[in-house]
C-alpha cells in the first residue's frame, strides 16, 4: 500500500511540473514525514521545470536559493545586474534575514529518465530514490562552523519562522542565470514545544498507544502478584518446616526409654 502512495505522488509530481507551476513545491507527506521539521524543509526537485530552457550540448546547475520571509521587504534578488548568480552565504545574510543564500547546488533533474520506482519497494534503495526527487533544505549541521569548508553551506533553519525557496538554472560556461522559479508560498517550520505544554491526556493518545499502555501495565501488575505469591509461598513453607523439626524433636524426645535405678 505505501508502495502505491509512492507512485501516486511522483506520478502528481510530474502532472504538477508539466502544467508549468514555476516554484518550489513542499515535499508530500507520502514521500517525507514530518515535514516541515524543527530546523528542516523537504522540497520536491524541479523535475521538468526548465526543460524548455535546456540548449544541446550545453552544462547547467540547479541553485537552490532561501530566505526568510521578512527579507523580502529588504531585497529578494538573487541576481547581480549582469544575470550573474549571487553567491551570498547563510552567514552572510544572517540566515536569509537581510535577503537570499544559496543553500544548495545539484545537477538538472533529468526528466525523461527518472529513477526505477520498483525500486521504491527495495528497502535498500529507496532512501536514495527518494534523494533523486527530494532535496532536504536545513539538513546540514556540520559545515557551518567548520572553518576549512569553503563550499555552499546548507545549515538548519530557524524553527518556528517562514521560509520561501527558489530554484535556478545556470549555465556553466558562463555562470550566467538561464531561467529561474517564482518564489514558493511561504513555508512556516515547526514550534517548539515546551515540556510542561506537551499534552499527555489519554483523549490525545492514538488508540494503539492505550492498547499497548493497558497491556504493558497489565503485565506489571501479573509480574507483581506472581512475585509476591512466590516470596508468601517461601515464607509458609520455611515456617512450616520449622514447625515440623519442633514436632519431631518433641516426639523422639518423648519416645526414648527412661533408665531405672534399682536398689539392692
Amino acid at each position: 500500500m505505501r508502495g502505491n502512495w509512492v507512485v501516486l505522488a511522483f506520478w502528481s509530481l510530474g502532472q504538477l511540473y508539466a502544467d508549468q507551476s514555476l516554484k518550489p513545491q513542499i515535499a508530500a507527506s507520502q514521500l517525507a514525514t514530518n515535514n516541515p521539521s524543527l530546523t528542516t524543509v523537504a522540497l520536491e526537485k524541479p523535475f521538468c521545470m526548465f526543460d524548455s530552457s535546456l540548449s544541446p550540448n550545453k552544462s547547467y546547475t540547479i541553485y537552490l536559493y532561501a530566505m526568510m520571509e521578512s527579507a523580502i521587504a529588504i531585497s529578494s534578488l538573487v541576481t547581480d545586474n549582469r544575470s550573474k548568480p549571487l553567491n551570498s552565504t547563510f552567514q552572510q545574510t544572517n540566515g536569509g534575514q537581510l535577503g537570499p543564500y544559496r543553500a544548495a547546488l545539484f545537477n538538472v533533474p533529468n526528466c525523461a529518465s527518472p529513477p526505477n520506482l520498483a525500486d521504491v519497494g527495495d528497502i535498500n534503495k529507496v532512501s536514495d530514490v527518494l534523494k533523486q526527487y527530494l532535496f532536504r533544505v536545513g539538513d546540514d549541521g556540520t559545515r557551518l562552523y567548520d572553518p576549512n569548508f569553503l563550499g555552499v553551506c546548507n545549515p538548519p533553519l530557524a524553527p518556528d519562522s517562514m521560509y520561501r525557496f527558489k530554484y535556478m538554472l545556470v549555465d556553466n560556461a558562463d555562470s550566467i542565470m538561464k531561467d529561474q522559479t517564482l518564489w514558493s508560498d511561504p513555508i512556516k517550520t515547526r514550534r517548539v514545544k515546551l515540556p510542561m505544554k506537551i499534552d499527555t491526556w489519554p483523549g490525545r493518545r492514538s488508540g494503539s498507544m492505550i492498547v499497548i499502555t493497558s497491556i504493558l501495565s497489565a503485565f506489571v501488575f501479573l509480574l507483581l502478584s506472581g512475585f509476591l505469591a512466590c516470596v508468601s509461598s517461601a515464607v509458609k513453607g520455611l515456617e512450616d518446616s520449622s514447625e515440623a523439626t519442633r514436632h519431631m524433636s518433641q516426639t523422639i524426645q518423648q519416645s526414648e526409654p527412661r533408665l531405672q535405678v534399682s536398689s539392692e
